[in-house]
């Protein structure tokens, strides 16, 4: 996710999040478009926390892998914030 740009990161996002809905099991409150903005955050997540570990450069972006990760991660704040509200 090096240099792919804002149409790039709504791609990969987009797809790192539906990968993370589809593993997570359980209903989702959330439609198409909660899914990819929790993809791109969960990118976001994965590539701030590879530049603070080491793992990546200082301009690189997360991998596929680590965005699908991040993605889950943040899906399942979500879930968790969504149920202590009911």
């Amino acid at each position: 996710m090096e240099s792919y740009g804002i149409l790039g990161w709504i791609v990969i996002g987009g797809i790192a999040g539906a990968i993370a809905k589809l593993l997570m099991p359980g209903k989702d409150p959330g439609g198409c478009i909660i899914t990819i903005l929790l993809g791109i955050a969960g990118a976001l997540l994965a590539g701030f926390l590879g530049r603070a570990i080491g793992w990546y450069e200082p301009d690189g972006g997360a991998g596929f892998i680590a965005a699908i990760v991040g993605a889950f991660l943040i899906l399942l704040i979500y879930r968790m914030v969504l149920r202590r509200r009911r």
